[in-house]
């Protein structure tokens, strides 16, 4: 038990500390932001199953009556294998500070999806106002494009079920066709990759663990590189152009293809469509996103070992 709570250390502080520092130093995730999305995802469930797996673990050891909860289905002679008669000092620290752990970030988790939910009460509120009498009109969803009457150039999309996706009169006037087009695909590509679901979770880490590097980064990467992913999105459906100079035309401070917290990715966003990066090579996306995919397996390696072991 105490080499597995070793372990499961081990690479909880490798995947939060050093790894996060060299992924943000890295070029390829502009080029491939979906398989960088992927990989800091994968960082992510790392760190959660190391801590989950050592929690369990050293409640089991701390616990009689947990002990006996987990190890019930097991064959006899695996829970002697992890050695849980003897628990020492820091074990039962760890797990209590890893309980902690977990009780603070499932309420972290719960404010930041509480938070929301209201947030977007008050908007669907808000645009019931400013647009009862439209066919396309809130809650009743009708419609999968609401327009509003406003002079101001601005489109987003409201998560939901379904996602709404609204565009002032200002927008319509000033855009393109075709810009339209790459604007409304770009926030289709938010929607049907759920983005805010991701957004929801690397803001509740970050407020919850601000000085954990992994999840500082997550929250700062996340917010980027779902912008990057939905502009390819659309690049890809109307062009690297049309869509560049959509995202000129919209750029405002909540606009759809602007980003609120600063005009530098804004910048960014514009060169790297009208100068796209080159691709990563099918062969190498392949083989980031399969070792990507089979990181979060090694807590789990780790933790069933002595288990294994004994059946062999």
């Amino acid at each position: 038990m105490t080499v597995c709570l070793l372990l499961l250390s081990a690479v909880a502080l490798m995947a939060a500390w050093p790894v996060p520092r060299a992924l943000t130093r890295a070029s390829w995730p502009e080029q491939e932001p979906v398989v960088a999305l992927w990989v800091w995802q994968c960082l992510v469930a790392t760190v959660l199953l190391c801590c989950l797996t050592a929690l369990t673990l050293g409640a089991a050891a701390v616990f009689h009556t947990v002990r006996t909860q987990v190890f019930a289905p097991a064959p006899p002679g695996v829970a002697e294998a992890y050695d849980l008669t003897t628990a020492p000092l820091w074990a039962a620290t760890l797990t209590l500070l890893l309980a902690c752990g977990a009780a603070w970030t499932t309420a972290m988790l719960a404010r930041e999806l509480i938070e929301a939910r209201r947030r977007r009460g008050r908007a669907r509120a808000h645009l019931r106002e400013r647009a009862p009498d439209l066919p396309g009109g809130l809650p009743s969803g009708r419609g999968p494009l609401l327009v509003l009457e406003d002079e101001y150039p601005d489109a987003w999309w409201l998560p939901g079920s379904p996602p709404q996706l609204i565009v002032t009169t200002g927008a319509l006037h000033r855009l393109t066709s075709h810009q339209l087009d790459a604007v409304l695909t770009h926030e289709r590509g938010h929607a049907r990759a759920h983005h805010d679901w991701l957004l929801h979770l690397s803001t509740a880490l970050a407020t919850g663990f601000p000085r954990v590097p992994l999840f500082a980064h997550f929250c700062d990467q996340t917010h980027r590189l779902v912008e990057l992913a939905a502009d390819d999105t659309a690049s890809r459906r109307c062009g690297h152009l049309t869509t560049a100079l959509a995202l000129i035309e919209l750029n405002q401070h909540r606009g759809v293809l602007s980003c609120a917290n600063s005009h530098r990715l804004l910048g960014e966003r514009v060169d790297r469509l009208l100068e796209p990066p080159p691709r990563l090579g099918r062969r190498h996306r392949a083989l980031t996103t399969t070792v990507a995919s089979l990181v979060p397996l090694l807590p789990l390696l780790i933790t069933f070992a002595p288990g294994l072991t004994a059946l062999a």
